[in-house]
């Protein structure tokens, strides 16, 4: 797996310490408030349960599952919903935890789907952000780290359901994904 990569990005000690700082300014936030943190599956998983366990406020968690690649490196622009949310919204305080904001399209799609079931707020919370490949103008109220436009994986993120076991962020060989 690590001949695949170019490089390490990202290594383990600086992610952990974004991951508790992230939930540090979190925790201070969302005091008093009734936090639901939803989970974008796959590639969030990782990210979500290190920072869940960086917020020291009482949260729910939930899961969505969404699909705008399929197998491909570059999103499709088109959203299915492969698992919805398992509770109504109302009275809650949402952040969505994200791996990467990159088109933006996905989590657009989401936000405006999410609106329409009324949750008190809605906050976006993403590990990496790569702003050199935004669609749309989501933005990130939280994020840990600004990355290059290069193919990254790790720490939840997959290329072909692969390499998301990594405990950093690494940079994917071309070679690996390019047909």
């Amino acid at each position: 797996m690590l001949r695949d990569l170019e490089k390490v990005l990202i290594n383990e000690e600086v992610l952990q310490k974004k991951v508790k700082e992230l939930g540090e300014k979190i925790s201070e936030d969302y005091k008093g408030k009734n936090l639901l943190m939803v989970s974008v599956l796959k590639g969030s998983i990782v990210f979500m349960a290190d920072l869940m366990r960086a917020i020291t406020e009482k949260c729910q968690i939930d899961f969505m599952s969404v699909s705008s690649y399929g197998s491909g490196v570059k999103t499709s622009g088109v959203v299915r919903i492969l698992k919805d949310l398992d509770r109504p919204l109302e009275g809650y305080d949402l952040l969505i935890v994200e791996d990467i904001l990159d088109s933006g399209l996905t989590l657009d799609y989401i936000i405006s789907i999410l609106k329409k079931r009324n949750p008190l707020s809605i906050k976006i919370c993403t590990l990496l952000d790569k702003p050199a490949r935004r669609k749309s103008n989501v933005r990130a109220d939280y994020f840990g780290f600004d990355v290059p436009d290069e193919f990254v994986v790790g720490y939840g993120l997959d290329y072909d359901e692969k390499y998301r076991n990594l405990p950093f962020i690494g940079v994917l060989k071309p070679e690996i994904y390019k047909d």
